[in-house]
């Protein structure tokens, strides 16, 4: 059997979903397990509705009308008047609406996963019943009744004992009657039954969940890109795809912050030695690009670029010098928060690292504040090059201050200020 994945990019209108489908009835494989995101920008919008039920100057249920309005729309271009299947996307809506009936949770993470995750089940609703349309042998799995987290909310943990049980025993069921599955990306379950979600961009965890557990032929992420790219096209003009790409490399590639592949995504399917085809949703003929036990020669650079980061520099107050102790007071600051360093670096009289620009530094500036002097810039830029050279380095950097930079054989970051006058796609 294999494993497809479809982003919200695939799904994101009438001809996106019929397009989807027709790529699905050509796959050869007689069984198939589809793992589909919310369609187009109705994650962004969902958290609109999330974040106007903490703002009590804001009508939520305006903001979620529109996202229901969206989803009936599509329906009407995709089935005509099927009365039926709107009411079954209207009862699952039900389960916000509820929610915003109520007082926001004291838990935003909490609030969100259980209100941002409706999308992935709508979306999927929707495919499974234009496959049904087209005469297809599919079945509806809600995800959450096969894979189970832990309640840390927005970014769960998962339990790969049970979840690989339930996956096994669940799917053996439909696939003696089905040939498709079509399931949901991005989100989970917890022991108390509430709705959990993988991280911004799980999906494509998900589906490396289903191909390990279910010893899946060869997994698929079907993208708007022929494959994975040496740089984000939106950002530079001269991208070269890649052919192929070992585990190893794809695994750095996400850990530096390219967004082509989740970050979690990679280690199941090497486990096991499953092979992973990034494909074009656009251009379903093309090769794509193949992620294996490949042995790549002679990569190009490789950029990546993430904006709204920022910077924070330690100090003790009593100007001593950073030491053992002091770092683990650091650490446990930031795992407390749940905050991710991209980079650090620690001198005699301080400790600096970047990290992604959210919610949650507000919470560890203040904590770090209570023992340390902190000072700390936002709205800068984290600049990786992978397999670098001087080159490549001296056209990224010109005209940029570099406020910290970090190198090792293989790979160069720095963190510098945004300057908007300047276009990298010319570089």
């Amino acid at each position: 059997m294999e494993v497809y994945k479809f982003g919200g990019a695939s799904v994101k209108d009438a001809a996106g979903i019929k397009n989807v489908s027709d790529i699905i009835s050509k796959q050869v494989n007689p069984k198939l397990l589809v793992v589909v995101s919310a369609t187009g920008k109705t994650t962004n919008a969902l958290q609109l509705v999330l974040n106007d039920h903490y703002d009590e100057t804001k009508d939520p249920f305006k903001s979620l009308m529109n996202v229901k309005e969206n989803h009936l729309e599509l329906i009407n271009q995709l089935f005509g008047p099927d009365e039926d299947l709107k009411n079954e996307i209207l009862d699952t809506f039900v389960e916000i609406d509820w929610i915003l009936e109520e007082e926001a949770h004291p838990s935003f993470d909490f609030e969100y996963d259980q209100i941002v995750s409706v999308g992935e089940l709508v979306s999927s609703k929707i495919l499974y019943r234009f496959l049904q349309k087209l005469e297809s042998k599919v079945a509806w799995l809600d995800v959450r009744d096969v894979i189970l987290t832990d309640n840390t909310y927005r970014e769960a943990n998962l339990d790969w004992k049970v979840t690989e049980e339930r996956i096994k025993s669940k799917t053996e069921e439909m696939f003696a009657q089905f040939d498709i599955i079509v399931t949901q990306g991005f989100i989970a379950a917890s022991s108390e039954n509430f709705t959990t979600t993988l991280g911004r961009e799980g999906s494509d965890f998900t589906a490396s969940i289903f191909s390990f557990c279910l010893d899946a032929e060869r997994l698929t992420i079907w993208k708007d890109v022929p494959g994975v790219l040496t740089a984000d096209p939106r950002l530079f003009n001269d991208v070269d795809k890649l052919e192929k790409l070992s585990y190893r490399e794809a695994i750095e590639m996400t850990y530096y912050g390219a967004k082509v592949i989740h970050p979690k995504t990679i280690k199941p399917l090497q486990n096991k030695g499953i092979p992973l085809y990034v494909k074009s949703f656009v251009e379903s003929e093309g090769k794509g690009t193949l992620i294996s036990y490949a042995n790549e020669i002679n990569i190009p650079p490789i950029i990546v670029f993430e904006h709204n980061q920022c910077l924070f520099k330690i100090a003790t107050k009593d100007f001593s010098f950073v030491a053992e102790d002091h770092l683990s007071t650091i650490f446990q600051r930031i795992a407390k928060h749940r905050v991710k360093i991209k980079m650090m670096k620690n001198t005699a009289v301080s400790f600096i690292f970047s990290v992604d620009q959210n919610k949650r530094i507000d919470g560890l500036l203040k904590d770090l504040e209570e023992e340390f002097n902190v000072q700390i810039e936002k709205d800068l830029e984290l600049m990786t090059i992978r397999h670098f050279t001087e080159e490549v380095i001296e056209k990224l950097t010109k005209g940029r201050k570099i406020l910290f930079e970090e190198r090792i054989p293989q790979t160069i970051q720095m963190i510098v200020h945004r300057d908007p006058s300047i276009n990298i796609k010319n570089l």
